[in-house]
């Protein structure tokens, strides 16, 4: 018996199955359109994970500037993963791990050795706290997205600021920074050097934080004539601005997104007055714990920390 037949005499006889007892699958038994279908956001997400990768690449070789946009080349792969897995209904657990290991490298590695490079000639001590700080609330904020369930249930929020958002802070403020035209030829010379460290402080703390974002998720994938829209014109606009002025407008994008949380708290009463309950984000509740009880333990089963 060769061991291709045996092979098939297994897999009939035992189905394999993962830990949440779905059928594992293999490629080799979807025909070639069905296997494009199920990598194709792989590939996106790989490609988010390749950009990362040379822009550390090329913080270490000084080139600040190229290394930021790779950064923001990684968010438009990242998007793109998630609206072509949902579009051609490609969702996994294979997917969601990969996606969170390319977004550690392009979100949490990429933008803390951005940020070591850029202060390291003058505050070699403070370079390394900033950045590994970086590395760590970003680890951090992944691992919970995987693993922590929402209370709310609510997929038009993020609990915590996205580690692609706050890597576009990051990326936003240092590719400004290190054009002379934006900052002035001296503005790495001295204790001004630490603006962009200062700044990424607070996209760091908020991954970790459970304020609520707004997802976006429907201008990303629109399903109504006016998100189309809106997608648009957002599209448009940004281009343009990119187009004509990309620092100034990398760093209104990325702190407005950021600034949208606190707004959204100051507008919520008179935007659920017009716009009824819906427009407004559920209450801020206490996320379960990350860790899981031991088994037998029943009197940690709901509890949290």
């Amino acid at each position: 018996m060769t061991d291709s037949s045996l092979r098939r005499r297994l897999l009939r006889r035992w189905r394999l199955e993962s830990h949440s007892g779905a059928e594992v699958v293999s490629l080799r038994q979807l025909s070639a359109r069905e296997q494009l279908r199920v990598t194709s956001p792989s590939l996106f997400t790989t490609a988010n994970m390749g950009c990362g990768f040379s822009s550390v690449l090329l913080a270490t070789s000084g080139h600040f500037q190229l290394a930021a946009i790779l950064i923001a080349v990684a968010i438009v792969m990242d998007i793109a993963d998630g609206a072509v897995a949902r579009l051609v209904g490609a969702t996994s657990p294979f997917g969601v791990q990969l996606d969170s290991l390319a977004d550690l490298v392009s979100f949490g590695l990429a933008p803390a050795v951005l940020v070591y490079t850029w202060v390291l000639p003058e505050w070699p001590v403070i370079a390394w706290l900033a950045a590994f700080f970086w590395l760590a609330c970003a680890g951090f904020r992944l691992a919970r997205f995987n693993f922590t369930i929402d209370p709310t249930d609510d997929k038009r929020y993020f609990i915590g600021l996205p580690s692609p958002a706050a890597a576009a802070v990051v990326m936003a403020t240092v590719f400004a920074m290190d054009n002379p035209d934006v900052a002035g030829p001296d503005f790495r010379v001295g204790p001004a050097i630490l603006v962009p460290v200062a700044i990424s402080l607070v996209p760091a703390l908020l991954m970790v934080s459970t304020v609520r974002f707004r997802s976006f998720r429907d201008l990303v994938t629109p399903r109504t004539t006016q998100t189309r829209v809106c997608t648009t014109v957002a599209v448009l606009v940004v281009a343009a601005g990119l187009a004509l002025a990309p620092a100034t407008t990398g760093v209104t994008v990325a702190y407005l997104y950021v600034a949208t949380a606190p707004l959204g708290v100051l507008t919520a009463p008179l935007r659920a007055r017009i716009f009824g309950a819906d427009s407004v984000a559920p209450p801020r509740t206490r996320q379960q714990s990350v860790f899981l009880p031991l088994a037998g333990d029943e009197d940690a089963v709901g509890d949290e920390v």
